[in-house]
C-alpha cells in the first residue's frame, strides 16, 4: 500500500493511510495526527477509543499507544453528525445554505456559485459541506477542485467533471490566462490608500504564528516573502465602509484580505486580519466575546468572487458573475441603503470598463486604449489604467 486512498458520500468520510519505513513503530495517534495535522491529539483520542480508526489486519478498537508497522494501513472513518462543522454566531448556528448554483456547466467543467462556509475539498474538520463532495454524489464519480476559495468567501468556483477538462482548465490557471475580480466590504482606517491601487506587499507565513496558518506581509523591495499583487477599485464608499473590487495577479493564500488590511481596508468580518489575530481564536473556539462580535458585525468574512474570465471553450473567451450573496446585499441595504439591484448595477459598470476589457492573449495592437503600454501589460500590470 503506497497511496492514501479516500472515499466520500454524505453520510461518512473514509480515508486509509499507509504506514511509511521512517514511521514504523510510531504510536497510533501520533501517526493519524501527523496525517491530519488539523484535529488535535484529544478529539483522535475519542475517535480511536470509539473503533473509528482501524489498523489493517487488526481488530479495532484499539489504544491510542499501540504500534503501527511499515506496510500497515491505517483507516480512518468520520461520520456526518453536523456537529463539527456548524458555525456560531451570539451562540447560534448560523444557517447554511444547502446547496451551490450551477452558473455553467457542459460535459467537462462546473462552474458553481459557492455559498459560504462550504469548503472546496475536503480538509481538516471540514468533510461533508464540500462543493466536491455536493457534486461527487449527484454525479456518482470523482470531481476535481481545478482551484479554490476560502471557506468563508462564497462565488465562483471551477470544478472538473474529468481529468482531461480539469487538466486543461488548470493550465490556464498556471498560465496567468485567467483572470478572476473579487467584491468586498471593508472598513476604512486612517490614513488608508486612496482608490484605485495596486498592493505588491510580499507575503508568507512564519514559523510558530499563531494563529496557525495566519500570513505576514512584508514590503515590496524585502527579501522576505513571496511576490504578490492585487489590484483595487473603489464600487461605493459611505460612513466609513468601503465597497470594493479587488482584481489578484497573484494567487496567494489570503492574499486579497492581507493586502487589503495592510493599505487601511480590513474586510468586514475577517477575524484574522482585523489588527487582532486572537479574535480568531476566541471564535474557533467558541470563546468570542461581545466585543468581538461588534466589532465583526457579520459572522464571516465579506469576500465573494464575483466575476472571472477564461479562455473556455479554447475557442472563445467567456466571463461568468455571480450575483452577491444574501448576507453581504443584506448587510449593505441595511446599514448603508443601496439594495441589491443597486450595488451589482455599480459593480457590472466597473467591471465593464476594466475587467471585460481585458482579452487573454492580446497583440500590442489590440491593447484597449484605456491601459497603459503593452510592455506594463506584459509585466501583469493589467490593471493599471490611465490617471
Amino acid at each position: 500500500m503506497s497511496e492514501v486512498k479516500k472515499s466520500f458520500s454524505t453520510e461518512k468520510y473514509v480515508v486509509t493511510y499507509p504506514v511509511q519505513l521512517e514511521q514504523d513503530g510510531w504510536r497510533l495517534d501520533q501517526f493519524v495526527q501527523k496525517c491530519m495535522p488539523t484535529l488535535s491529539r484529544q478529539f483522535l483520542k475519542k475517535k480511536i477509543e470509539r473503533g473509528e480508526v482501524e489498523i489493517s489486519g487488526r481488530q479495532s478498537p484499539h489504544k491510542s499507544s499501540v504500534k503501527v508497522h511499515h506496510g500497515e494501513g491505517v483507516t480512518v472513518t468520520t461520520h456526518n453528525d453536523g456537529i463539527i462543522e456548524e458555525e456560531y454566531w451570539y451562540g447560534e448556528v448560523v444557517a447554511k445554505t444547502e446547496r451551490p448554483t450551477i452558473v455553467f456547466e457542459d460535459e467537462g467543467l462546473l462552474i458553481v456559485n459557492k455559498p459560504p462556509y462550504m469548503i472546496t475539498h475536503p480538509a481538516g474538520r471540514n468533510l461533508f459541506y464540500c462543493a466536491t463532495v455536493y457534486f461527487e454524489t449527484i454525479y456518482k464519480k470523482t470531481i476535481h477542485s481545478i482551484h479554490r476559495l476560502d471557506r468563508e468567501t462564497s462565488g465562483l468556483l471551477l470544478l472538473g467533471k474529468n481529468p482531461r477538462v480539469s487538466q486543461q482548465v488548470a493550465a490556464l490557471f498556471e498560465a496567468d490566462l485567467v483572470r478572476k475580480c473579487y467584491f468586498f466590504i471593508a472598513q476604512k482606517r486612517e490614513g488608508a490608500t486612496s482608490f484605485p491601487f495596486t498592493a505588491r506587499e510580499r507575503m508568507d507565513r512564519e514559523e510558530d504564528s499563531i494563529p496557525r496558518g495566519m500570513m505576514y506581509w512584508y514590503p515590496e523591495d524585502s527579501a522576505r516573502g513571496k511576490e504578490s499583487e492585487t489590484h483595487f477599485e473603489i464600487v461605493l464608499e459611505q460612513d466609513g465602509y468601503v465597497l470594493g473590487l479587488a482584481f489578484p495577479l497573484t494567487g496567494r493564500q489570503h492574499q486579497i484580505r492581507v493586502h487589503a488590511a495592510c493599505h487601511g481596508y480590513p474586510l468586514l468580518g475577517d477575524k484574522l486580519y482585523n489588527g487582532d489575530p486572537m479574535v480568531f481564536v476566541r471564535f474557533k473556539d467558541h470563546a468570542a466575546t461581545e466585543e468581538d462580535h461588534v466589532k465583526m458585525q457579520i459572522p464571516r468574512q465579506a469576500l465573494h468572487a464575483v466575476a472571472i474570465r477564461l479562455g473556455y471553450p479554447a475557442s472563445s473567451e467567456s466571463t461568468f458573475v455571480a450575483p452577491l450573496p444574501k448576507d453581504l446585499s443584506d448587510w449593505i441595504e441595511l446599514t448603508l441603503g443601496p439594495k441589491r439591484p443597486e450595488v451589482e448595477a455599480l459593480i457590472s459598470d466597473k467591471l465593464a470598463t476594466i475587467f471585460t476589457n481585458v482579452k487573454i492573449g492580446f497583440t500590442p495592437q489590440e491593447v484597449p486604449q484605456s491601459f497603459k503600454s503593452y510592455n506594463q501589460l506584459t509585466d501583469k500590470n493589467i490593471y493599471d489604467t490611465k490617471k
